[in-house]
């Protein structure tokens, strides 16, 4: 039985069987990059067990994934629901790959590109510095709306924020924050790669502020961030 403001250790694949197809009005997200080598899942400073995992698809079969994901997405959102997806254009073997070479092989619909300029450590020399990663408002109908409460332009930044010490390629909590704000009717949020839990945590912000009444629903393949993230509601009562 599916149940809400909960975030499940397990992966989207097996999370989305137990969701009824048009149920969810908005998803929140961003995937593993594929940047080409093994990243840790924690720090050495708190976890001297700490795993890696293999973040080096083939790339043509990274990008086959993404298109499952999305389409899965496209399918457990209402007709009026939105997905926003973050990823970024990617540099391997000298080779720039930007996300819109499989989104746009997707169900989806492109409706707007968001540049998120979060000024990465990347100081390599023999390019020019990557500051940003993108934004993917992406829809089922090209009506589809939403209500711009925030006043932004499509190019955001937000105020610089200390990384995690256990997950550190989390996205600050004002970029959920944002999104959930300009969608004021939607009532089930999905963060199908929910790390610590952002965006459950943006939700429950938001409820509180509001007096609103959001849910979520999260999946999370990593023990430990899936029991951080469920942390989450325990430290907002």
């Amino acid at each position: 039985m599916l149940e809400l403001n909960k975030t499940y250790n397990t992966s989207w694949q097996e999370g989305y069987n137990n969701i009824p197809d048009k149920y969810i009005d908005l998803i929140i997200t961003s995937p593993p990059y594929n940047l080409g080598g093994k990243f840790h899942t924690g720090n050495t400073r708190y976890n001297k067990a700490y795993n890696t995992y293999d973040d080096n698809l083939p790339e043509e079969k990274y990008q086959i994934q993404q298109i499952e994901f999305l389409d899965a997405c496209y399918d457990k959102l209402k007709d009026s629901g939105s997905l926003f997806y973050n990823h970024k254009p990617r540099i391997k073997n000298g080779v720039c790959t930007h996300p819109l070479e499989w989104i746009l092989k997707s169900k989806f619909i492109l409706k707007q590109e968001i540049i998120w300029k979060n000024r990465s450590q990347n100081f390599d020399k023999i390019r020019f510095y990557p500051f940003t990663e993108r934004i993917y408002w992406l829809v089922k109908n090209p009506k589809t709306k939403l209500f711009n409460k925030v006043g932004l332009s499509d190019i955001w930044e937000f105020k610089n924020y200390k990384r995690h010490p256990i997950h550190k390629a989390t996205f600050p909590i004002d970029l959920p924050l944002t999104i959930l704000k300009c969608f004021q009717d939607a009532e089930i949020i999905c963060d199908p790669y929910m790390g610590i839990g952002t965006t459950a945590k943006a939700v429950i912000q938001l409820n509180k502020e509001e007096n609103k009444n959001i849910n979520y629903i999260g999946y999370e393949i990593d023990k430990e961030y899936c029991q951080l993230a469920n942390l989450i509601n325990y430290k907002s009562i």
